[in-house]
């Protein structure tokens, strides 16, 4: 008997007819189920995911592309010797694209007088082709040239940096300008300080060892980021046991100026020195030999040595009535001030741009730079002031010219109230209690720039 048969008899002997029919029928209908089942993935275990009732599959939209110019903008800082010409040039464009600039408005005119340190962008769309021109003459002024149906519009840029009010003092060891830098005032805050005191102290032969200074000025920032300083709004000094303040103030008519606490100007008629950073190397002396011609000869002006191009200032408003060489004067200035005084500025190695005879000049403005043109031994300003045409030591006779106008008495309330704010901020110890003292129900001045 082989295998299958015996095993046939096997099962036949242990289960019954009817269990076998029936074992049968459900192989038969396994292997049917099956045969119609659906094939696992050849590659890996099915990954089941729970979706949630209810869903209904709807097609994304398509985002709209975003518009992104994609023009490259060259920027350019002026830098000394550059001209206009040669900065088109540079960046790829040719004189009749500046042209069509320079001729497209008034305010284009400012292209004519770039300055060092002005920043120029151009927005070139295609080769040759100058979309925009953004002119920054600081970072929060300028223009944007834009061009539209072949002529070129012109905004203005006008941003509002915000204003920080920043706290100083400083104690004099060796002189002003070194105290400054230990206290970390800005070189330019310490000049303006000192022209606002030059009508009460002479920075030369006043200030001693142990004076002491307080200053409140305006720090600048756009965006978060440092981009210069601004006006003193307060400032105190010490000198030689005698105090000075000065005060910030905006009158109702928009004039501004510098006052003490009784509200008389700080300003003299007349500055005391033409010059920020000197020494005096001769004084007015009618009878000081020449240091050339080795003679006796008057010295009718004070000698203030400087380096080359050190600025020197008007020391009051006038009119210039001299611009040019003049023998052994060299580069010389005149200017005619008020009534009966006259100053001259000798030796000069150039003229502030654009000063020329007949030109005004306000009190402490700009006018030329220390040289050593002339009968002049080495860079010096040689200064003279004349009365009525008759040479005058300044030294002497300054502290008799009057000062310029004091707050007017209709706004003595409004000015003290003003300097109570500003004292708060110097933090001033020993000031004269005049200030605190004062009874006044006048409003605050909302429209002071100190404020």
């Amino acid at each position: 008997m082989n295998f299958w048969g015996a095993a046939k008899l096997l099962i036949s002997k242990y289960y019954p007819h009817d269990h076998l029919v029936l074992a049968s029928a459900l192989s038969l209908l396994l292997a049917v189920t099956l045969m119609f089942a659906p094939e696992e993935s050849a590659h890996g275990d099915r990954i089941n995911y729970d979706t949630p009732l209810n869903t209904s599959i709807v097609a994304a939209p398509t985002p709209e592309p975003v518009q992104v110019d994609q023009t490259p903008w060259t920027e350019h800082e002026v830098q000394a010797g550059d001209n206009l010409s040669a900065i088109f040039t540079k960046v790829g464009l040719d004189a009749q694209d500046m042209y069509r600039v320079l001729n497209s408005n008034e305010e284009a005119q400012v292209l004519n007088k770039l300055y060092p340190g002005y920043q120029l962008s151009f927005n070139i769309s295609e080769p040759g082709t100058l979309s925009q021109l953004k002119v920054l003459k600081s970072p929060i002024d300028g223009y944007l040239f834009t061009l539209n149906d072949d002529a070129y519009q012109v905004e203005p840029i006008q941003r509002t940096p915000d204003i920080i009010e920043t706290f100083k003092e400083g104690v004099i060891n060796d002189s002003l300008f070194m105290a400054g830098q230990k206290a970390d005032i800005p070189a330019v805050s310490i000049m303006e300080m000192a022209d606002i005191f030059g009508g009460v102290i002479d920075f030369i032969l006043d200030p001693r060892e142990g004076d002491n200074f307080s200053i409140v000025y305006e720090e600048k920032y756009l965006d978060g980021e440092f981009i210069g300083n601004g006006e003193i709004i307060a400032a105190q000094f010490t000198n030689q046991g005698s105090q000075y303040t000065a005060f910030r103030y905006e009158s109702a008519d928009g004039e501004v100026g510098y006052y003490n606490p009784d509200g008389e100007s700080m300003r003299k008629a007349f500055l005391r020195t033409p010059l920020d950073v000197f020494r005096i190397s001769s004084n007015f002396n009618l009878s000081r030999k020449h240091p050339i011609l080795n003679t006796i000869r008057a010295h009718r002006g004070t000698d203030y040595a400087a380096p080359r191009g050190t600025p020197v200032r008007a020391t009051s408003d006038g009119v210039v009535t001299w611009a040019a060489r003049n023998g052994s004067f060299g580069k010389l200035i005149v200017i005619q001030h008020n009534g009966q005084f006259e100053t001259k500025y000798a030796h000069l190695n150039d003229y502030a741009q654009g000063l020329k005879k007949g030109s005004r000049v306000s009190q402490g403005e700009v006018i030329g730079y220390v040289g050593t043109t002339g009968g002049s031994t080495g860079p010096h300003l040689h200064y003279e002031f004349l009365v009525n045409g008759e040479h005058k030591d300044p030294a002497k006779i300054l502290d008799q010219m009057p000062k310029a106008n004091s707050v007017d008495p209709s706004e003595l309330p409004r000015f003290r109230s003003h300097i109570r704010e500003q004292l708060a901020k110097l933090h001033i110890r020993n000031t004269d209690t005049r200030i605190l003292s004062y009874n006044t129900t006048t409003p605050r001045n909302q429209n002071s720039l100190a404020q």
